[in-house]
């Protein structure tokens, strides 16, 4: 169960560098493109990493009681 959540935590904060990488990229062009997604990219990104934040708490708490 603990290298389940490893691996859960690993792919989701992987998602949240990918989110967050897209999001800078789209700010650095600018265009019609960033102004009408910018907002949706960063509530992506902040789901995302709740998520991650979660799968990491989950993970360690697992991990710190287990042994």
């Amino acid at each position: 169960m603990e290298n389940t959540f490893f691996v859960l935590a690993l792919i989701a904060t992987v998602a949240v560098a990918i989110i967050l990488l897209f999001g800078i990229g789209t700010f650095t062009r600018g265009g019609d493109f960033n102004r009408r997604n910018a907002n949706k990219i960063m509530r992506w990104r902040l789901a995302a990493q709740f998520v991650a934040v979660i799968l990491i708490t989950a993970f360690v708490m697992i991990r710190g009681y287990g042994g």
